[in-house]
């Protein structure tokens, strides 16, 4: 049947919504085509066919088809994914194109917006760019956008079911009735019986197939600045909720939690080196606010000794400044915010950034304030650590020492043997921890000879301890 179609289509030749091509080497020809298509009634454009309805063929290799589908997706704004396929006829293989007319115009290619006129798709000028762009009516984001190139099959239904919808209903305080297709639909994630590019990135199976660079990459050195050999580096992909979650579960774990010990008790008061709110809220505003048309990049976390850095794409939108974004609101994706404010992964009344500034002031340690650098293309916030200011009061425990002040918390003391069996050690390795802790003012030895035992020592008001998770 769709042999049959082409042939109709070539007997009929070219015409404003039929291009032939020879080669997909004349890829700026196809570009401006596609444009002109997106910004009229939508077309085909067939590859391997002549200008005079004859198919010539073409040689088919293994990225072929891949290669096309990128250069278009990569130099066209808004971003297009046509529907591309190879078709056989008279024994030689040919590509068919198929565009469809964008809800959002004008569509440009290589900067350059074009229109359809007869067989010809000539460049529009700056007032039809102008008189196209209002005629299209209200700001459509790109959030909101069908994404063309995928399919209900490829939203993951079981994290919906077990893991989003649960969550939903616990915040929203009330049982999700109909279908979870239903859902989706009432948040803005399918339109048109297919996911829109929210719906893709917040439900997806593997959005990444899809937007490629739709993920965080984290990186941690050693140090203070960039220099020589990484610590360790990361790739969270998946959902968004699962980037965030995994991102965040990362940092808390290889970040400082130090502890001040109440005088005289075993209690404790826990002090994260970062803020732990903050740390979460801005993994979230990148995943939230990232500019996911722009594929050259993904968001990026460098955590140093004295820092954590944000990067982002997408500068901040025109009127928000680093100096005002306590006190303005904006969203570059408000279908991915609204969904995620449904489940109070982010501030629905855009109260994140107050909330960092609060957590920071109250912070025991008081540290500096976040550090917000903005241009046209990227967003950078920098949190500053407050490890230096624990490491002033000198006390620092090993994973070792830890195990010792956490079985201290549990039980009133602890003795040589017991510490040996606790940490799976030599009576020389428990008998050097209990001595430091000791020097350390943590811990007193009471009782003598086999009956020596170790309590939390109660006499040292301003004794600390260091939890590092490394």
């Amino acid at each position: 049947m769709e042999k049959q179609n082409i042939i109709d289509l070539i007997k009929k030749g070219e015409s404003e919504t039929l291009e032939f091509k020879e080669t997909p080497k004349l890829d700026n020809e196809i570009g401006e085509c596609i444009s002109a298509f997106s910004n009229t009634k939508g077309g085909k454009i067939l590859i391997g066919v002549s200008d005079f309805r004859k198919v010539i063929g073409v040689s088919i290799g293994k990225n072929t088809i891949e290669e096309l589908a990128n250069y278009i997706k990569r130099n066209t704004d808004l971003k297009i994914y046509p529907s591309i396929r190879v078709e056989e006829m008279e024994g030689k293989n040919i590509i068919k194109i198929e565009i469809k007319e964008s809800s959002e115009k004008p569509v440009f290619f290589k900067k350059h917006a074009y229109k359809r006129v007869g067989k010809t798709s000539p460049e529009m000028s700056s007032s039809e760019i102008r008189k196209l762009a209002k005629e299209t009516g209200e700001k459509v984001y790109w959030d909101e956008l069908v994404c063309e190139e995928v399919s209900l099959e490829d939203i993951n239904w079981n994290f919906i079911k077990e893991k989003f919808i649960p969550l939903y209903e616990k915040v929203c305080g009330k049982k999700v009735e109909g279908r979870p297709l239903d859902l989706l639909k009432s948040l803005g994630c399918i339109r048109k019986n297919k996911p829109t590019n929210a719906g893709l990135l917040l439900f997806g199976k593997e959005p990444q197939r899809f937007f490629k660079n739709s993920y965080i990459a984290l990186a941690r050195y050693p140090g203070k600045e960039v220099y020589g050999k990484k610590l360790d580096y990361k790739e969270f992909t998946g959902n968004l909720f699962q980037q965030i979650d995994s991102c965040n579960n990362y940092i808390v774990e290889h970040t400082v939690l130090m502890s001040r010990l109440i005088p005289g008790e075993v209690r404790r008061t826990d002090i994260p080196e970062y803020g732990r709110f903050s740390v979460r809220e801005l993994i979230t505003n990148a995943v939230c606010h990232r500019d996911y048309s722009d594929q050259g990049s993904k968001i990026i976390i460098k955590i140093f000794d004295d820092k954590i850095e944000f990067y982002n794409i997408g500068g901040l939108p025109k009127g928000i400044t680093p100096e005002n974004i306590t006190s303005k609101q904006y969203s570059r994706n408000p279908t991915i915010a609204k969904v995620l404010a449904k489940v109070e992964y982010i501030e629905e009344l855009g109260e994140g950034w107050d909330k960092i500034i609060k957590e920071h002031k109250e912070h025991p340690l008081k540290p500096k304030l976040p550090d917000i650098k903005s241009d046209g293309s990227s967003t950078l916030v920098v949190l500053f650590s407050t490890k230096e200011k624990f490491e002033e009061e000198k006390y620092i425990l090993n994973e070792r020492q830890k195990k010792i002040i956490k079985y201290l918390e549990d039980n009133e003391r602890i003795t040589r043997n017991i510490c040996m069996e606790l940490l799976k050690v030599s009576k020389d390795t428990a008998v050097r921890e209990l001595s430091n802790l000791i020097s350390k003012e943590i811990i007193e030895r009471r009782g003598s000879s086999r009956g020596t035992y170790y309590i939390i020592k109660e006499c040292d008001a301003n004794a600390t301890q260091m939890r590092r998770k490394i």
